[in-house]
C-alpha cells in the first residue's frame, strides 16, 4: 500500500488528517469537534470568569490618561495604542478561561490536571502581580523582571497543556504573542526611562 495523507471522511465527532504507512493507518493530529466540546457550560462560564473577574484586578491601577505617570513615560513607537489594551485583554481572559476549562473539565484525578492547572495558576498570578509591579509601584525595572517570568510561565503551561489536551494549549498562543509585545514595550520602556 502507498505511504500517503488522506483527509478521512466527516464522522459525527470531526475529521482528523489519516496517515497510512504499509498498511498501517494512523490518526494525526486531533479530533477538533470533540476535543472543544463544551460538556459543561457551568464550568465553562466559571473558568471564564475566575479569568476575566481575577484578571481585571490589575485595572484598578493602570492609570494611562493625561497627567499620570504613565503619561509622562518616554514609550517606543511601536506601542499598541492605549484603546487597544482593554478590548485585547478582554479577549486574552475569555480565551485563557476556555483554555483552563478545556484542561479542569478533563478532572482534577487525572494525571498531569492538577499540576497543568498549578503551573496555570502561577502564570495568572504573575499576570496580575505584573501590574501592580509596573503601574502600582511605576516600576518598569520590577514589570520587565515579572513579565519575563510570566512570558517562560506561558510557554511551560502551552507546553503542559498540549501534552494534556492539545485543543486548550492553541487558545493560550494569542496570549503570549500579546505578552511577547508587551514584554518589548515594557523593556524599551524601561530602557528609554532611566
Amino acid at each position: 500500500m502507498a505511504v500517503g495523507e488522506y483527509p478521512c471522511t466527516l464522522p459525527p465527532s470531526g475529521c482528523s488528517i489519516i496517515r497510512i504507512i504499509n498498511g498501517k493507518k494512523e490518526q494525526l493530529g486531533m479530533d477538533i469537534v470533540s476535543s472543544l466540546k463544551v460538556r459543561s457550560v457551568p464550568k465553562l462560564v466559571a473558568a471564564i470568569l475566575f479569568c476575566l473577574v481575577l484578571g481585571s484586578l490589575g485595572s484598578f491601577l493602570t492609570v494611562t490618561g493625561s497627567g499620570s505617570w504613565f503619561a509622562q513615560l518616554v514609550k517606543p513607537s511601536f506601542q499598541p495604542p492605549n484603546w487597544l489594551f482593554g478590548p485585547m485583554w478582554t479577549t486574552l481572559f475569555i480565551l485563557m478561561g476556555i483554555a483552563l476549562y478545556l484542561v479542569w473539565e478533563l478532572g482534577t484525578e487525572k494525571p498531569g490536571v492538577r499540576f497543568a492547572l498549578g503551573i496555570f495558576g502561577v502564570q495568572f498570578a504573575l499576570n496580575i502581580i505584573w501590574s501592580f509591579l509596573f503601574f502600582g509601584l511605576q516600576s518598569p525595572l520590577l514589570g520587565l523582571l515579572d513579565i519575563i517570568i510570566l512570558w517562560w510561565m506561558i510557554l511551560v503551561t502551552i507546553i503542559i497543556f498540549y501534552r494534556i489536551r492539545k485543543g486548550a494549549a492553541f487558545f493560550l498562543i494569542p496570549y503570549i504573542l500579546w505578552v511577547s509585545i508587551a514584554t518589548a514595550v515594557n523593556a524599551t520602556i524601561y530602557l528609554l526611562n532611566p
